[in-house]
């Protein structure tokens, strides 16, 4: 019998017009487990479509992935009609819903599934439901008395971080460049940027190729099969388009820009890691992506919709900017207690951070804003905190205040983080679109006249290098090291066997698979059935190679035994 699996369109940039979701990555999985499994979209012409409705009607398919507006068609309707159907499988299911992140109307013609097909269960996943998404999904699927599975959204093998957004792109390259050549998306919020930074990461050797609405269908398609294939290391997406990749293997998550969610945070950050080994997400923040969010959120005509787009976005920017437990943040946003005191996997618990008292810099600030009037932005009003006579300063007699060099003994990335601080305690406001100035708040001039104290976590220069080596090393304390000289010759076999078969690496076996071989040694069948991810037809279309691999190995080096 046929399952049904509903995957979402995709989007471009913010805009709602559907284009089907690329799903051969899922597909390849399916066929390389013994499935018959096919999707229909949009990039299949004409006679390939008809051969599948072919494949329909002659009931040759197990598993078809579908997009949801076809589902306003009626004639697909009556097709389905026509053949027995398991299960419909319904994926990103908060589409579904106006209180999620993703809103999509297309979803909204699959509440017609369940008044046509009574006697078929249907299935709902997301994972990124808040309670009152889960509940919104229940309504509009009309799903009848469903069983309710809330499974945990802490993902463990996740080291979480947030940077000082300084220079992105050089920030963004010097990771890349610790991390071996790993595997990762990069996330931007504009098309301009996605294909700046993915220029500006191919200029300096790293294998990058831009993927956002603005390219052809098949410029997307050969990009996103290229990152796929491990052919490039690294994708940068705009945030707002969404990627049918399913690759296991992505080492990191970079946003570059502010997400406009938290629910979007965690569901990109979740491409991360999908073979449970440790990976990272990192995130640059600065204030000033905060006000272009808002900005655009401003111009929202509904007040229903403009106040909770604002809602989100101050969960966003308290998730980067208040420097308390990042997995804490995250899963009680998603309505999931977390217990553990230090959760040993994001840049605060790791000690990366000092609580200080900062209300001496914060004064030092707040004169240099009240002195020159309240009329100026942040990199005018810390020029005059370090001293700097330029021109302007000078024009305006700015170098005769009295603070005028009151911050000369520190940095001006110091000065910035300083400024991001006050604004996220809303001791400082920023206003104006095109020039926007810095002014005080109430509690701002509360502080300025020794009212208040400012208390702030603050990254100390001498901790930088401890990110890096608890990200790298204590994060995945709770795996198992495997032999790397090993993995190399395994992955090789991989690659060969994936472009034998047309499909990407991770198809044939994750990396987590190929690790586990690498701490065994399985030298048989019989062996070989203990590795997770090994399954029947994999063994009977792998199994050889790879254990050919692992004899040649140990041959070369007797001293190593296999233990499984």
């Amino acid at each position: 019998m046929l399952s049904a699996a509903l995957k979402g369109a995709q989007r471009h940039g913010g805009c709602h017009k559907p284009v089907d979701f690329t799903d051969e990555d899922q597909v390849d999985a399916a066929r390389d487990n013994g499935f018959s499994a096919a999707y229909l979209n949009s990039s299949l012409s004409v006679d390939e479509v008809y051969a599948i409705y072919r494949m329909i009607h002659a009931h040759n398919l197990e598993l078809l992935y579908i997009a949801p507006e076809r589902f306003a068609m009626a004639h697909f309707f009556e097709t389905l009609r026509a053949v027995p159907i398991a299960l419909f499988a319904i994926d990103e299911a908060h589409c579904i819903s106006e209180w999620g992140h993703d809103f999509r109307p297309d979803y909204l013609s699959l509440s017609s599934i369940a008044a046509n097909f009574r006697d078929i269960p249907i299935a709902a996943f997301t994972a990124t439901a808040t309670a009152a998404v889960q509940e919104d999904i229940i309504r509009k699927l009309a799903l009848r008395n469903p069983f309710v599975v809330r499974a945990s959204f802490d993902r463990k093998n996740l080291f979480y971080r947030v940077e000082k957004k300084i220079d992105v792109e050089k920030q963004v390259l010097k990771f890349i460049k610790e991390h071996d050549n790993a595997p990762g998306i990069i996330y931007r919020a504009t098309r301009d940027s996605t294909v700046t930074l993915s220029n500006f990461l191919t200029k300096h050797g790293i294998r990058a190729l831009p993927h956002h609405a603005g390219l052809s269908a098949q410029e997307r398609t050969q990009n996103q099969n290229a990152f796929s294939k491990d052919e490039a290391g690294v994708i940068v997406a705009t945030i707002a388009f969404g990627m049918g990749i399913d690759k296991s293997n992505v080492r990191f998550v970079i946003h570059a820009d502010l997400p406009k969610n938290i629910e979007g945070y965690y569901q990109e950050t979740g491409r991360a890691g999908r073979d449970g080994d440790p990976s990272e997400c990192v995130l640059y923040y600065s204030a000033g992506d905060a006000f272009k969010i808002r900005y655009f959120i401003d111009k929202l005509e509904d007040e229903k919709e403009r106040s909770t787009a604002e809602a989100k976005l101050a969960r966003m920017i308290r998730y980067a900017a208040v420097n308390i437990c990042r997995r804490r943040q995250l899963l009680e946003y998603l309505g999931q207690k977390y217990e553990p005191q230090n959760c040993g996997t994001c840049d605060v618990c790791v000690g990366a951070y000092e609580q200080r008292d900062i209300t001496e810099d914060a004064q030092i600030v707040m004169s240099a804003i009240s002195r020159t009037g309240q009329r100026f932005g942040r990199l005018h009003v810390i020029d005059v905190v370090l001293g700097k006579a330029t021109k302007r300063a000078v024009q305006l007699q700015h170098d005769k205040i009295k603070t005028f060099g009151a911050g000369k003994h520190k940095t001006n990335d110091h000065w910035r983080a300083i400024f991001d601080e006050l604004l996220v305690q809303e001791l400082l406001v920023q206003e104006g679109e095109k020039y926007p100035v810095i002014r005080l708040t109430h509690h701002g001039n509360s502080v300025l006249f020794g009212k208040q104290q400012v208390m702030a976590n603050m990254r100390p220069e001498i901790r930088a290098d401890v990110i890096k080596k608890v990200s790298r090393t204590e994060a995945g304390s709770q795996f198992e090291t495997f032999d790397q000289r090993l993995f190399e010759r395994l992955r090789a076999v991989r690659r060969r066997l994936a472009d034998e078969q047309g499909v990407a690496p991770f198809i044939v076996f994750s990396d987590r698979t190929l690790h586990e071989m690498c701490r065994y040694y399985p030298t048989s069948v019989e062996r070989l059935w203990n590795i997770a991810g090994v399954g029947q037809t994999k063994i009977e279309r792998y199994g050889d190679d790879f254990i050919k691999e692992i004899k040649g190995y140990l041959e070369l080096n007797p001293q190593l035994q296999p233990d499984l």
